[in-house]
């Protein structure tokens, strides 16, 4: 049997025709770390036809025990994210159509990459771009299947434009503050539980078979063994600015993008220019050269200055790490690049 798909097909909930809606559809992974490996993995295996990766942070060793995609030899090299991704599922399934895009996932940035999407699938580690998705989801009439895990405890859930409540309905406001992974921890057993709830109620609607769509918030602590499910269909509400019926989707205005942040509580700041700024990675390797020992890959160039690390990207953002002062940080910025 040289059908790769035949066991997968043999489910009667999916079939022949499943299998063919599955390759024919395009799936938007917003983040490749923990949740997002597990899924794109799980995604490609299972056929989809294009999937789409957003990413804006490269590998280090302490991904390797949660994001299954990387190697030691990723982090040695420094490669973002998405091109490892992108390296290692080609590997395990070459007729899957994979577009990556190493850059800061933002409200203008992703319009383009928006267009034949059938779902967007939540992988990311912070509130700010999971409303911008949940606005872009309800603006444009995309599924959106949002995700979260820290220490043992996961949550997840699935929001269809004009039926379901939106995430904006649930939660009301961004999140300011709480637990995180680079706080608390996580293990490795809440991530694949967390993305193989995700990736069957992906595969749901790939088929079409919106009956089976779970149509609660699911949360799950898998060290006290608790598992609880909520019914949300009361949440929906008119006067929601995202889903409502004067929706204006406030997460998708500019003021409302972070420009500057502290990443995840890793004790690391990141800086984003204009975008009208002109900037170019060999003449920065030139110019530091003189001054700095350089590193520099065909993705990004880091360096270290004034007992930090600092990592730019070809877009021109840089990380700086060992620091989470944002003002602290553009200083150490400037000085450097002058």
């Amino acid at each position: 049997m040289n059908n790769r798909y035949y066991k997968q097909e043999m489910c009667s909930f999916i079939g022949v025709e499943g299998q063919s809606n599955i390759k024919d559809k395009h799936v938007l992974l917003i983040g490749v770390g923990a949740l997002g490996s597990a899924s794109a993995e799980m995604l490609v295996r299972a056929g989809i036809g294009t999937l789409t990766i957003v990413d804006r942070d490269y590998v280090e060793l302490s991904n390797l025990h949660r994001q299954q995609l990387y190697s030691e030899a990723d982090c040695e090299e420094e490669i973002p994210k998405v091109v490892a991704a992108k390296r290692r599922l080609s590997a395990i399934n070459s007729v899957v159509n994979i577009n990556e895009l190493v850059m800061d996932a933002d409200a203008t940035n992703l319009l383009p990459y928006l267009e034949n999407v059938d779902i967007i699938l939540d992988a990311s580690d912070n509130f700010d771009i999971r409303f911008i998705l949940n606005d872009l989801a309800q603006k444009y009439q995309i599924p959106f299947i949002f995700g979260s895990c820290v220490s043992s405890y996961g949550m997840t859930y699935t929001v269809l434009p004009g039926k379901t409540p939106c995430l904006h309905c649930l939660l009301k406001q961004i999140p300011m503050s709480g637990a995180t992974c680079d706080i608390v921890g996580v293990i490795n057993p809440i991530v694949q539980q967390i993305a193989a709830y995700q990736v069957a109620e992906c595969m749901k609607l790939l088929v079409g078979d919106f009956a089976a769509l779970r149509a609660t918030f699911l949360s799950v602590d898998l060290w006290k063994n608790q598992h609880y499910t909520f019914r949300v269909e009361k949440a929906k509400r008119e006067e929601c600015l995202s889903c409502g019926a004067y929706a204006t989707y406030p997460y998708l205005q500019y003021d409302s993008q972070t420009k500057t942040s502290v990443l995840c509580g890793r004790n690391t700041v990141q800086l984003r220019p204009p975008a009208n700024t002109n900037f170019s990675l060999d003449l920065l390797e030139y110019k530091l050269n003189k001054q700095l020992n350089v590193k520099r890959n065909p993705f990004l160039l880091s360096c270290e200055y004034e007992n930090h690390r600092f990592v730019f990207f070809q877009d021109g953002r840089v990380f700086i790490h060992g620091i989470d002062d944002i003002q602290k940080a553009k200083k150490l910025y400037y000085s450097l690049i002058g």
